[in-house]
């Protein structure tokens, strides 16, 4: 999959075709001081194979990674691993990709390494199995088990990392869409709705089709504004219920 830079779409077809996706890393605690992992890349992959091919990098991670102690991500803490724009499509896992400078701190203060097997590293897939809406926001949500993932190595005093994690899915927002019936009558029409104190507004196309997109949940007023120079009046549709993940379609709407 080919990615998007993160911007304003002012064309409703092409940002019918993208998807908001953010991934945040959290964590179940531990019986540990910290629990640091070297973070490479987070990567998706458009099928649930389970071979290397396909995977596409949409990470934040800097270049050569970055350590995060885990133990920091509790009490509704999370971390953004990625916040971007990609093509309205099925997704089918998430990958995180470890590096080999993993550690854990005891009780005691003392540090030890994370032996973490190559298979690990080379990453962790996470199955998602989940058909993006265009102009929808996704927050997908990595839950590492801290107290599953550290695993003492026998009496040797050695520790290992053998990551137990699972994902879950919110979509953040919806979409409202619609047709406007005489679009050549009323020439370009403005569609707008108002979300606290921002308006989200877009244009019917030459077709009369529109979609709002990003629009929060909750009860909204639509309001579609035809050109000045069409005759026509301006025509509001109240109780427009908009709900995470879901497209709201207004059908045919004559002005």
């Amino acid at each position: 999959m080919s990615l998007y830079l993160v911007g304003c779409e002012s064309d409703a077809d092409d940002s019918s075709q993208t998807s908001a996706i953010k991934v945040r890393l959290v964590d179940a605690p531990g019986d540990y001081k910290e629990v640091n992992i070297d973070v490479r890349d987070i990567m998706i992959k458009n099928s649930t194979n389970t071979d290397d091919q396909g995977w596409v990098s949409i990470g934040n991670t800097p270049s050569g990674g970055k350590i995060y102690n885990l133990l920091d991500l509790t009490g509704g803490v999370s971390l953004m691993l990625s916040d971007t724009l990609i093509p309205s499509a099925y997704l089918g896992q998430v990958r995180l990709l470890l590096g080999d400078k993993n550690t854990v701190m005891l009780k005691d203060g003392t540090i030890k390494p994370l032996s973490t097997p190559s298979a690990q590293q080379s990453g962790l897939k996470l199955k998602v199995n989940q058909t993006l809406l265009g102009g929808v926001s996704y927050d997908f949500l990595i839950d590492f088990d801290v107290d599953h993932s550290v695993v003492k190595a026998g009496n040797s005093g050695n520790y290992n990392l053998h990551p137990v994690m699972r994902v879950t899915t919110a979509a953040t927002s919806g979409v409202i869409k619609g047709t406007i019936a005489n679009i050549t009558v009323a020439k370009q029409v403005l569609v707008s709705v108002v979300v606290g104190t921002e308006t989200i507004t877009t244009y019917a196309n030459a077709e009369g089709v529109f979609q709002l997109n990003g629009v929060p949940p909750g009860t909204y007023i639509v309001t579609l504004t035809p050109d000045s120079t069409s005759g026509l009046v301006l025509k509001t549709i109240p109780d427009v219920i908009v709900v995470n993940g879901a497209v709201k379609d207004l059908g045919s709407i004559m002005l």
